[in-house]
């Protein structure tokens, strides 16, 4: 396999420099079958990063909000296959709602040069469209046999990636492009 070239990052500079004044999240990772995590990937060390800028507003929960053809197999894929947990029913005479917990999100923004180097290193071209959804779970092999053997559609079997996660890439219910990716021990 030919190693794929990485652009080279350009990270914006934070405006205002100082420290955040809310708690750091240290709470551990579950410990069920399907860890659930999104991660954001900065600069060579590819360690999640934090920038707070003082004066700003403070952001309490990202919500990924996805309108779904067909719920109710969005809901048995997501909840019941994948393994996230349900917060609430929001349903009503109006329509239905459920909020799942994917545990710690984060926004990851990418350019369209890291997108497409992305893409090569989990698939080996580019298939992504504006919006893939990354999940990491504790076993990338068993968690895509799970979700293939639910309706997802396999674009790429876990393979280990230029920045040494285990990766798979799946189209799954609502529309969803997915990632699931496994760490390396001790990282």
């Amino acid at each position: 396999m030919t190693a794929i070239p990485k652009p080279k990052a350009k990270l914006p500079q934070p405006i205002n420099s100082g420290s955040c004044d809310r708690e750091q999240n240290t709470t551990p990772a579950p410990t069920s079958s399907h860890c659930i995590e999104v991660r954001i990937r900065a600069g060579p060390s590819n360690s999640p990063s934090t920038t707070c800028h003082p004066g700003n507003a403070k952001v309490g929960q990202l919500r990924l909000a996805v309108t779904a053809a067909d719920w109710a197999a969005a809901v048995r894929f997501y909840r019941d296959e994948l393994g996230l947990r349900q917060l609430e029913d929001f349903s009503s005479d109006r329509g239905r709602v459920v909020l799942l917990d994917a545990g710690r999100a984060t926004l990851e923004l990418v350019d369209a040069d890291q997108a497409a180097y992305i893409d090569e290193g989990e698939v080996g071209a580019h298939v992504a469209g504006h919006v893939r959804v990354a999940f990491e779970v504790d076993d990338v092999d068993a968690a895509t046999r799970t979700l293939a053997g639910a309706g997802a559609e396999v674009i790429a079997e876990p393979t280990r990636t230029p920045w040494n996660s285990r990766n798979a890439r799946l189209e799954a219910p609502a529309g969803l492009q997915l990632t699931l990716f496994e760490e390396p021990a001790g990282r």
